[in-house]
């Protein structure tokens, strides 16, 4: 079946709910309970070539980060002063479920390079270390879009005793997302309507579908945050950031960021190099792709991550509900989801059935993590014999829909947001096609899914040239490349550790996404070293 027979669906539908799972595997997965890989050998090669960073199309026109480039240090600019010079009153929280958080608030230009102009306030919580005297260290969980103030409630499992009695953890949601200036899109009713909707493939008119979604999000959001839109890009976040550095009293800035949390602290190092601490980033992002890159990296490795989820089923005996080998099962799989888009399936709620869309985002969200897997193909199965309630509940869970109907964070729309402002795409129209039926065609199973960038009627223009980060004088930046992961594939963590000039690459032999807090221990054990110690572990140490 070529792409011209498939749907393409706005990618960030998809990948804002699993931004979230990330979220939810942080609370589920304790220190030291990794798996192993489930592919044979789990080999540091995912057949994915690395982006060259000069496409050789035309990209789109580029237009200023209003934080990118400034006449001075804010930190040392007497223009700044009243940012730079913020207590932060940490006090109880709302809306925050679990005990220990403390949280409070800090003020930021709207506009970098307008320090007099409109502020905007951005939510940061703590959890106090259990020693004395304890540092700070600055969490992002990814996204971009994911609330860091609700990462608060699972982090402390990820960590060792040690690590959180000499360290304050904290999080923040960053510029426009949740309680930091949160933009507003969509009611809940329509972000129901859009992440259930299903056209089945090969029918007629199901790119203009996704085309009146795309244009409708782009126009409720311009309409009701457009004053925030052209200033929510990595480069004001990592402004942000440093705010944030100087408020927790730290003259360095110690970080410890995932997946789009890489892009926020490589950036950071690029900005403010000397201000590097302890620096560690998992799940590389290059600063090199283009977002063309960023697609046809993560087809590639998703399909890589399917067949090893089939493979795993396969292995596990009768109770697999697919049969035959990894080809034959992925085809009963899609052939499956075929069946939803025509018919939805009883969810136990009759004004939500499971839909084609809603199944395959689960799917798509399991390849997160080979730890979610048995459970995972315990609702597939269900939902083969006719009961979609588990996958219903589990897309719920990781969009962070409320059991009243609304949803608790923005993301699915903050995730676009800064997407499209950080990374351009190639202009030739003509090109796009020709890639999505590229995609489709070699990677069968979410090649589709890739092939449409979601930012092609976004009201902002793209604010960022795709180029290497070297962050000369930065302090040693440990990055974590894992061999398997779906969403940030190997080679971008690769990629990233050669450029900067003080990286230290870290490969974790393993599936899914991101490997602190997963890998076993193995992985823990080298950046507690670091982060207590100030060991730097040997370039090129894998587990």
């Amino acid at each position: 079946m070529t792409s011209a027979a498939v749907p393409r669906r706005p990618l960030s539908r998809i990948t804002a709910a699993a931004a979230a799972m990330v979220l939810l595997l942080s609370g589920c997965t304790q220190l030291g309970s990794g798996s192993e890989s489930a592919s044979d050998g789990g080999g540091t090669d995912s057949g994915q070539e690395e982006p060259s960073g000069e496409p050789e199309h035309p990209l789109v026109d580029i237009g200023t980060s209003a934080a990118a480039d400034l006449p001075s240090d804010p930190a040392t600019d007497p223009d700044y002063s009243s940012y730079y010079e913020q207590d932060i009153e940490w006090g109880e929280c709302e809306d925050v479920y679990a005990d220990g958080i403390e949280c409070g608030t800090l003020t930021v230009p709207l506009a970098w390079n307008d320090p007099d102009g409109k502020t905007i306030d951005l939510a940061v919580a703590q959890i106090p270390g259990t020693g004395q005297d304890d540092d700070s260290l600055v969490l992002n969980n990814g996204g971009p879009g994911v609330s860091g103030v609700n990462f608060l409630e699972s982090a402390p499992y990820m960590f060792s005793p040690e690590v959180r009695s000499s360290y304050d953890l904290v999080g923040f949601d960053p510029r426009g997302v949740a309680r930091s200036a949160g933009i507003e899109c969509l009611s809940d009713e329509e972000t129901d309507d859009y992440l259930s909707e299903t056209v089945e493939p090969g029918e007629a008119g199901g790119d203009e579908v996704f085309d009146d979604w795309e244009k409708k999000i782009a126009e409720s959001c311009e309409a009701n945050s457009g004053d925030l839109l052209p200033y929510l890009d990595t480069y004001s976040a990592a402004r942000d950031m440093d705010v944030l550095r100087a408020a927790l009293g730290s003259e360095k800035l110690d970080y410890l960021g995932f997946s789009y949390g890489t892009y926020l602290g490589s950036s950071f190092a690029d900005l403010y190099p000397e201000r590097v601490g302890h620096f560690v980033i998992d799940g590389a992002l290059d600063p090199k792709n283009t977002m063309d890159d960023f697609f046809a990296g993560r087809a590639a490795a998703f399909e890589d991550s399917a067949d090893a989820f089939v493979q795993s089923c396969l292995d596990s005996g009768e109770s697999c509900p697919v049969s035959g080998d990894v080809a034959e099962g992925k085809q009963q799989l899609n052939e499956f989801f075929d069946s939803v888009d025509k018919q939805p399936l009883d969810s136990g709620n009759p004004d939500r059935p499971l839909t084609g869309a809603i199944a395959r985002s689960v799917f798509y969200m399991l390849m997160y993590s080979d730890e979610l897997w048995d459970s995972g193909w315990d609702a597939i199965s269900a939902a083969m014999d006719g009961d979609g309630s588990l996958l219903l509940a589990t897309a719920d869970q990781s969009n962070e829909r409320l059991l009243d109907g609304s949803y608790r964070t923005n993301f699915t729309y903050a995730i676009t947001a800064v997407n499209c402002l950080d990374h351009p795409w190639i202009a030739d129209e003509q090109w796009q096609e020709d890639q999505a039926e590229q995609l489709a065609e070699e990677y069968p199973t979410f090649g589709a899914q890739m092939g449409d960038n979601g930012c092609g009627q976004w009201p902002v223009p793209p604010l960022r040239e795709p180029a290497a980060i070297t962050a000369d004088g930065a302090a040693p930046i440990l990055v974590i490349g894992t061999t398997h992961d779906p969403a940030t594939p190997y080679p971008w963590a690769q990629s990233l550790a050669e450029q900067l000039d003080s990286g230290v690459l870290l490969t974790f032999e393993g599936q899914g996404h991101t490997a602190y807090g997963r890998s076993g221990g193995c992985i823990e054990e080298q950046v507690d070293a670091y982060l207590l110690e100030d060991t730097v572990p040997e370039d090129g140490f894998t587990c």
